[in-house]
């Protein structure tokens, strides 16, 4: 079974994610590859910083330095499962 979050909603599922990340790079969610470099799609640095802010209000300890490391769809789904699983910061 899935740790989740108690005090919020679980982190984002790929889905989600591909619904949150499609209007801030101009693509429809589906057609973003999962290991596309969403800086090179036209995802800013600010954007970044804006959904970290919202997910870490949601209570979810989602680390900025490990999205920007890897700034993909699977890069993010990969940290992402890590606080689904409970293994976050």
């Amino acid at each position: 079974m899935e740790a989740e979050n108690p005090t919020g909603p679980p982190p984002p599922d790929e889905r989600e994610l591909r619904e949150l990340v499609a209007p801030l790079v101009g693509i429809a969610p589906e057609d973003i590859p999962g290991g596309a470099n969403l800086i090179l799609l036209g995802l800013s640095s600010l954007d970044m910083m804006r959904l970290v802010g919202r997910w870490r209000r949601d209570r979810l300890p989602v680390v900025f330095e490990e999205l920007a490391a890897a700034p993909t769809l699977d890069g993010w789904l990969a940290h992402l499962g890590t606080l689904r699983s409970g293994g976050g910061a």
